[in-house]
């Protein structure tokens, strides 16, 4: 499999900086005419990641911190962890930014394999890193989340902080109440997060989750170990060897939105 690889940028322009009406969305009733408009511009949002995206798969998700840079332990790590994913066979998917998601990304590209990038419309800290061989740009955060879960078989949780928690949980509540399938989550970083694995067994104790709510969910430094759950729980069980590839549609324009140069 050749490392070079040809970026396909989505249709349309890229998005610019946030606009007061995504604010506005979420402040309350509009009249009915503005509620319309907005779910119209939700709706071409998420067709414009389901044509961008569709024939990425099969995908693991790395989640991390955008401000964790290279020389960074972590960064080294998260690297690491796109390397071997993409040497299983996985597509890499990231938020698309910088830190860590950077570093899965750069990991897979460095390892001859796919990587792509569900980037997200804010006032500074986001910015498409250059590993991505295929993004899409959002502006609202829910949309950007069913990309990062849609087209994933596992999930990789590298430390990070309010938008990383926000990610985890997203997945691990949809795994809880059978939503997706149980994929593996994999959490990375054992000392970092030690006050969550502690916070998760006093939610067990209690009886708020049950134990069998995290029985895929793996706290570990090894990436050795990381990557031996998702061999089991995601390549083994769900065939992923033997995925049948999906066609492309001549009709849909989809013949220049296939897979990057492999």
């Amino acid at each position: 499999m050749s490392s070079r690889h040809t970026p396909i940028r989505p249709e349309g322009p890229p998005a610019s900086g946030p606009h007061p009406i995504e604010r506005i969305f979420l402040e309350g009733p509009r009249p009915r005419g503005r509620e319309l408009s907005s779910v119209v511009r939700i709706a071409l949002e998420f067709i414009q990641g389901f044509r961008t995206l569709h024939f990425v798969g099969p995908c693991v998700t790395v989640f991390g911190s955008a401000r964790f840079g290279e020389g960074h332990s972590y960064y080294d790590l998260a690297r690491a962890v796109g390397g071997r994913l993409a040497r299983m066979g996985f597509t890499v998917m990231t938020g698309g930014g910088p830190g860590l998601m950077e570093a899965a990304n750069r990991g897979a590209r460095e390892a001859g394999g796919r990587s792509v990038g569900c980037n997200i419309v804010l006032p500074g800290e986001q910015k498409l890193n250059p590993y991505l061989d295929r993004w899409v740009t959002f502006r609202h955060f829910f949309v950007r989340k069913v990309m990062l879960v849609k087209y994933s078989y596992a999930f990789v949780v590298m430390p990070g902080g309010l938008g990383t928690m926000d990610e985890l949980f997203e997945a691990l509540t949809l795994i809880q109440t059978r939503k997706i399938e149980s994929f593996p989550v994999v959490i990375i970083g054992k000392d970092y997060w030690r006050p969550l694995a502690d916070f998760l067994d006093e939610m067990v104790k209690v009886g708020t989750i049950d134990a069998a709510d995290l029985h895929l969910c793996l706290f570990t430094d090894s990436v050795d170990e990381a990557m031996a759950l998702i061999q089991k729980h995601a390549v083994d069980r769900f065939g992923l060897v033997r995925r049948r590839l999906l066609r492309r549609s001549r009709i849909l324009g989809e013949k220049l939105l296939g897979s990057a140069r492999r």
